[in-house]
Formats: C-alpha cells, sequence, structure tokens
C-alpha cells in the first residue's frame, strides 16, 4: 500500500501522509474507504504507532480523511484539496529547483513541461 524510506530526510510521518495522498490521486484509494487503524498501519510500515497518529492527525486537519468512533478511519467522502499558501509557496520553490535542473540536463522549457504532463498521465492512469 505505501512505500516508506527510513534513510530518507524526509520524515517518516510525512512520508505516510505523502503516500496517502498520492494513492488518493491514483484512485487506489477511493472515498469511504477504510484505511487500517493506526495499530495495524504502524506494524504494517515497522514505525511506532505515533508517528501514524501524527500522519493520521494532518491528514484529518487536512480533511483527506475523517475517523469515526468505533468504526475507523475512513477517505473522506467529500475531500477536496484546498490551497494553501505556505504549501503552495513551497511547492513553488520545489518547481523552480526542478526547472534549473532541467536547464541544466540541457532540456528546453517545453520538454520540461511534457515531463509535467507525463507525470500527471501517469497518476491518471492508475
Amino acid at each position: 500500500m505505501l512505500q516508506i524510506d527510513p534513510r530518507s530526510s524526509k520524515p517518516l510521518y510525512e512520508q505516510i501522509v505523502d503516500g496517502i495522498k498520492e494513492n488518493i490521486v491514483k484512485g487506489i484509494l477511493q472515498p469511504g474507504d477504510k484505511l487500517p487503524s493506526v495499530r495495524e498501519m504502524s506494524t504494517l510500515l515497522m514505525v511506532n504507532p505515533n508517528t501514524v497518529s501524527k500522519a493520521y492527525q494532518e491528514l484529518e486537519r487536512e480533511r483527506a480523511i475523517e475517523t469515526v468512533q468505533g468504526r475507523g478511519t475512513f477517505i473522506s467522502q467529500n475531500y477536496q484539496p484546498k490551497r494553501d499558501e505556505e504549501k503552495l509557496q513551497g511547492l513553488k520553490e520545489l518547481l523552480k529547483k526542478v526547472v534549473i535542473e532541467g536547464h541544466y540536463l540541457g532540456l528546453a522549457r517545453g520538454e520540461i513541461v511534457t515531463l509535467l504532463d507525463e507525470i500527471y498521465r501517469e497518476l491518471e492512469e492508475r
């Protein structure tokens, strides 16, 4: 379900958040799908339950998931990604790095745009 890299500089809880979001975008996780409990997910990923709990709290804050007392945690029925100006600024900085790297690889603007389109298509196909 999720792949995490304990050697990554990215915190484990962020990797879990990103993995669940990616699975939502790819359609692997659908609205109403039940997620493993914190304990189950921590066992599956071999991480501390507090790490999974922190990831779930972040996803709840973003309204991507919802927890129903006594039933479990589910992908939100009406999840609508919202703009977060701080995250948008971070995305701009990340894209700027991508454009610079592309430039140093000898890619033209159109080639970088084509790569982004390919990534979108790959995500939509799954």
